[in-house]
């Protein structure tokens, strides 16, 4: 029985190895149908290196300009404590039925403990 299980797994391995005979042979993935020499190329590729990556995100990761205010630093630092101090800063429209704040809730004044 042994000798009958050998003789088929050998037989199978033999049609097996026959079958991987007849394989496909690779090709490539394209032919190269290029018109352009390597001499023509090279100065193609120095430019598209040295422009960097157009699509990338460092391209608009440059420093901004400065840009010319007319308004002093410290009235811009006042302006921005006040707001922050305002009571009721944080109200958002959505939070309210028919999106409208009310006129109530502008001139809340903070408890303690909140």
């Amino acid at each position: 029985m042994k000798t009958s299980n050998i003789l088929a797994a050998a037989a199978l391995s033999l049609l097996a190895a026959a079958g991987a005979a007849h394989a496909e042979t690779y090709e490539g993935v394209h032919a190269v149908t290029s018109g352009y020499s390597r001499a023509d190329v090279a100065p193609q590729a120095v430019a598209a290196a040295r422009a960097g990556n157009e699509y990338g995100d460092a391209v608009s990761a440059s420093v901004a300009p400065v840009l010319a205010s007319s308004v002093d630093r410290a009235s811009v630092r006042a302006e921005a404590v006040a707001a922050a101090h305002a009571p009721g800063q944080n109200l958002r429209r959505e939070s309210f039925a028919g999106s409208v704040i009310p006129s109530q809730a502008r001139s809340f004044t903070r408890q303690a403990g909140l």
